[in-house]
């Protein structure tokens, strides 16, 4: 049964709920009036004024007129009324039922279902600003993001980087306001130039060799082939991500460059012999030197050498140079080795010699100085006796003529002038015994 506003009476005699029922005879009759008057409700009220529901199916269906088939159109203030009585009803602001009075006994407009507009007793823009509150929250807890131990944190607000975040639980606003990028600032960057590794990075013989990345000129106008790897981190990310496009790219071509200019002011025998630590120093620092003129954000750990050769064509030749370097080394090694050995020798040799030399000379003027003293006091005892002092001088000058030689003594006086037979040489020969007097000549008869 169709809704409508309905008088006092029934406001007061229904239920609220819709309008009273009568009995059957108080139905509006299907004919229409005399004088083709329209009819009458049983509320008094004419059909002109009645409600536009689809479900009414009283007399209002034909018109004043009595024509069948067209229905009465529902008034200005009626409509005006229904449509501000559903827009309450959806703020969640009206729609009052029959048993709160002042309402006249109107009731709640229906959905298409006829089911009321509330759930549970809530207003249906309740439900909707519930609704709406939780999508906030959601929207508002998507900002949360945690930063990892080995990452740091950039966001970005509408594109533009505004903070650095450190490991841990953030907070961001969400997107499209802000957003968060999350390089891994702690990993340490490989870049392999010259070569290809095939493994775990390091230089083997199954490695593809690039020829235009590690064919250089050296600086006395040779040619060597280099490989070399550059390992690189990210020290401010923000840099690193805007202020380069291609990080890796970049870092790949600056060192190429770099590792050129380099080997351009070292010549070829330094650089494959004993330059290699130099080589990577001065490549290193130059290469941080230009991206740190870029803004890159990148900080270079490390150059590494991989190999440095001559071209395969004139490699022979190279490691014949090189051969007769090794050899020059080793001579010149033993050279020093002797060196070092017979120079301390000959300098204690020396020494030794000149502390000789130093005890013979003090030994000779010791004794000149000895026998200029003795000749002294043999000069003075000689002035005082002469005859005692000649023969003390005779006898100590015999002592020392006579010492260790054969000694025959004869008597002159027992031989009685005959001259005795002294067989020198063997008495030479055989030990010398004390001195025996010669036994007496005979005379012949």
């Amino acid at each position: 049964m169709p809704w409508s506003n309905q008088g006092s009476n029934g406001g007061n005699n229904g239920s609220g709920d819709g309008p009273g029922k009568g009995p059957d005879k108080d139905k509006p009759s299907d004919k229409p009036a005399s004088g083709g008057s329209p009819p009458h409700n049983p509320w008094g009220q004419s059909e002109g004024i009645a409600s536009g529901s689809s479900s009414s199916q009283s007399s209002a269906g034909k018109s004043p007129a009595g024509k069948p088939g067209s229905r009465p159109q529902p008034g200005l203030e009626d409509a005006v009324r229904q449509s501000g009585e559903r827009l309450r009803v959806l703020l969640g602001g009206g729609g009052r039922n029959g048993n709160g009075g002042g309402n006249g006994g109107r009731s709640r407009p229906s959905g298409p279902s006829g089911s009321p507009f509330t759930l549970n007793g809530w207003g249906t823009g309740r439900v909707i600003g519930v609704g709406v509150a939780a999508v906030a929250a959601l929207w508002l807890a998507t900002g949360v993001y945690r930063v990892a131990a080995d990452e740091q944190g950039v966001v970005l607000r509408f594109g533009k980087p505004v903070r650095v975040e450190q490991p841990g639980l953030r907070y961001h606003l969400p997107a499209p306001i802000e957003q968060v990028l999350l390089p891994q600032v702690t990993r340490v960057n490989r870049i392999e130039i010259g070569y290809r590794s095939q493994g775990d990075g390091r230089r083997s013989i199954s490695d593809r060799d690039v020829a235009d990345e590690s064919t250089m000129l050296t600086g006395d106008e040779n040619i060597v082939d280099i490989d070399f790897a550059v390992f690189w981190v990210i020290k401010d990310p923000a840099k690193f991500l805007f202020n380069i496009r291609e990080p890796e790219e970049t870092v790949k071509k600056v060192a190429e460059s770099a590792m050129r200019e380099i080997i351009g002011r070292t010549e070829i025998q330094p650089a494959l012999t004993d330059a290699r630590q130099r080589i990577e120093n001065d490549s290193r620092q130059l290469l941080q030197t230009i991206l740190d003129q870029y803004q890159a954000g990148i900080e270079i750990t490390q150059v590494q050498l991989q190999r440095v050769e001559p071209p395969p064509a004139v490699v022979e030749a190279f490691n014949d140079v090189q051969r007769a370097r090794q050899d020059r080394e080793r001579l010149r090694n033993e050279a020093e080795t002797y060196r070092n050995d017979i120079i301390p020798r000959a300098r204690g040799d020396a020494e030794r010699l000149n502390q000789e030399a130093q005890a013979y000379r003090d030994q000779v003027v010791d004794l000149a100085q000895g026998d200029a003293k003795r000749f002294q006091q043999v000069l003075e005892a000689y002035a005082q006796a002469p005859d005692a002092a000649s023969r003390r001088l005779y006898i100590e000058t015999m002592e020392q003529i006579l010492k260790g030689t054969h000694k025959i003594l004869l008597d002159d006086k027992a031989g009685g002038g005959a001259v005795p037979y002294l067989p020198l040489n063997d008495m030479l020969k055989t030990p010398t015994h004390p001195a025996t007097p010669a036994a007496p000549a005979t005379s012949a008869k």
